[in-house]
């Protein structure tokens, strides 16, 4: 018998995160929603580049802050979900959204470093914005707390994959940041 690959496990393993209901098990059951959470992060562009730039910017300024950051955008990504739950509203939701990508874009891109406090307000202020959107997009037979357990599990996955990535290196990662900050920028035009 051949041995199995050691990448394979870990490609199954991540599959069954988006295997779908069966059809025998129909019906409301405790986690409905947690799939359509856990993919909306990764679907959107917007989404999707805003919270790789966080971890990657978060790494860029090192010590308490790689945690701090991504910590601060979390926590308001959720309060946002909830305002948007609870029928609060904020103004020009996409157009933040899409300010955040390409802000985060350049800070990542011109290497700025901001003290732990401003870097974690900044964050915080762009996931209030991205929970609101989450929050409005939830399916209505969704359970909002199995919904946002899967975008706060989907955010803090790519807030990873943006803090690993810093190890690409200062320049690729600065290339990154520009990539981003142009991304944010056709999104702001397409609005």
């Amino acid at each position: 018998m051949k041995p199995m690959k050691p990448a394979r496990p870990i490609v199954l393993a991540a599959l069954c995160l988006f295997a779908g209901t069966a059809s025998a098990h129909g019906g409301s059951h405790a986690l409905a929603g947690f799939t359509d959470g856990l993919t909306h992060p990764l679907l959107g562009l917007d989404h999707l580049l805003a919270m790789l730039a966080v971890g990657l910017w978060a790494a860029q300024q090192g010590a308490r802050a790689r945690w701090a950051v991504p910590a601060a955008f979390v926590a308001a990504m959720g309060l946002g979900g909830a305002l948007a739950w609870t029928g609060g509203e904020l103004p020009q939701v996409e157009t933040a959204i899409a300010l955040s990508v390409l802000a985060l874009g350049l800070l990542i891109a011109t290497r700025r470093r901001w003290a732990v406090p401003a870097g974690m307000a900044a964050a915080a202020v762009f996931a209030l914005f991205h929970g609101h959107a989450h929050g409005l997009e939830m399916p209505q037979a969704a359970s909002p707390a199995a919904y946002a357990l899967g975008f706060v599990l989907a955010t803090i996955s790519l807030h990873g994959v943006g803090v690993a990535g810093s190890l690409a290196g200062r320049r690729a990662v600065q290339a990154a940041g520009a990539g981003i900050a142009t991304a944010g920028l056709a999104l702001l035009f397409a609005l």
